[in-house]
């Protein structure tokens, strides 16, 4: 969002031939470092409430040990541009990226990482903290050690489950040792993480090695990291446990919902788990083939994820790659009917974030996948509002969904 993020692993992952799709360039993004506020505006004019947003380690602590004061200055008028418009920020401190002082003496698999990050979320609470009351130490640890360490697709590009395992631990030691350091500057602070979530169903519904792999995926993929940071244990072989000082470290979960999966049994492939991966047959998928459009999922990984944890919960992302709008307005409707369903059952859903505002520059695939309610030309920064954007800002100021 913020653009010219010039310090950090992905800058310097972008820059490598072949790595974005179609060689693009992130550059200025939404321009959000000089111009936020226009955005924050746009939001006014949607009827929102909150925001959720991300401060960038690399700017506030460009070398170890070393404060931008300036980038102190520009994220606290950021966030108090968004109070003073009434909105509630959920501010997150780790969204993929990471400082190249941090990569560089190895990242998430160097023990170290656990407490600058701890000391960062510290700085961070001392900064912010009478702005902030909501904090998400790290989204989608999932993802980041699925898409950097087995797969290879994100930074640092490793295919190793060992090394994979070792990012593992670090990362929810890390979260701890946040949750702990922003507890301690600001005790009533409320402090979790952003997860993804998605059920894994078989693809053969009464074949045993498709029900057997789709629950492991599941496991793993989904519930593993929220047992270890709930119990600080996760009974399972595969697990990167014990970690027993992530016990007790979640005021609530964030769920990032997007789709579902069926999973089939695969011998032949072993580099993913014995396990592939795509949506329901003739369902409906968003642009790209990113995903099943699947509302009911919501409902469920809301209602799994209460029964499990019993903390309370923000749906901190739903959206989808959309550029004709043809699909997003019934799926903002089918998928807040969903969470209304699971409000109803007494499921404590305390707030929904619909991803995104605008269009992103969404990592490996660049600036095709189109997730906003706004559009956006990044070479002019003009912005548009498609179809789904007054359907959104409908349900905000009516509180209510649409009849029709």
């Amino acid at each position: 969002m913020e653009g010219c993020n010039r310090n950090n692993d992905w800058w310097a992952f972008e820059q490598l031939p072949g790595r974005i799709r179609r060689g693009e360039r992130s550059g200025r993004a939404c321009d959000w470092w000089r111009n936020a506020e226009a955005d924050f505006d746009r939001m006014v004019a949607l009827h929102l409430n909150a925001h959720r947003l991300s401060v960038e380690w690399s700017r506030l602590e460009p070398q170890a040990g070393r404060v931008d004061e300036s980038a102190v200055r520009r994220y606290r008028q950021m966030l108090r541009g968004l109070r003073e418009r009434g909105m509630e920020p959920m501010v997150t401190l780790h969204h993929f990226t990471l400082p190249l002082w941090v990569a560089r003496a190895g990242g998430w698999e160097n023990p170290e990482a656990v407490d600058w990050f701890g000391g960062f979320a510290r700085r961070c609470g001392e900064w912010f903290g009478d702005l902030v009351d909501l904090w998400v130490t790290i989204n989608e640890p999932n993802l980041v050690v699925v898409l950097g360490y087995l797969q290879g697709r994100h930074p640092p590009e490793v295919r190793n489950p060992r090394r994979a395992l070792r990012a593992a631990r670090h990362l929810l030691r890390a979260h701890a040792a946040a949750y702990r350091a922003l507890h301690e500057v600001q005790p009533q602070a409320r402090v979790g993480i952003a997860h993804h979530l998605r059920p894994m169903d078989p693809e053969r519904e009464g074949h045993p090695l498709d029900v057997r792999v789709a629950r492991w995926h599941g496991e793993w993929f989904n519930w593993v990291w929220l047992d270890l940071l709930h119990r600080g244990v996760a009974e399972r072989w595969w697990s990167p446990g014990p970690l027993p000082e992530c016990a007790g470290t979640l005021d609530f979960v964030g769920v990032n919902y997007y789709t579902r999966d069926r999973v089939r049994f695969a011998p032949w492939a072993p580099h993913t788990a014995f396990g592939v991966h795509r949506p329901s047959r003739g369902a409906p998928t968003s642009d790209f083939g990113y995903g099943e459009i699947y509302p009911e999922g919501l409902y469920r990984v809301l209602r799994e994820t209460w029964q499990r944890y019993r903390k309370p919960l923000y749906v901190t992302e739903n959206g989808l790659p959309d550029a004709e709008d043809r699909w997003r307005p019934r799926f903002l409707v089918d998928h807040l009917a969903a969470l209304h369903a699971a409000l109803s059952e007494g499921i404590p859903v305390l707030g929904y974030y619909h991803w995104s505002l605008v269009d992103n520059f969404e990592w490996t695939e660049g600036w095709r996948m189109k997730f906003g309610l706004l559009g956006l030309d990044p070479t002019s920064q003009r912005r548009w509002p498609r179809p789904s954007a007054s359907v959104y800002a409908a349900v905000c100021a009516a509180n209510t969904l649409p009849d029709s």
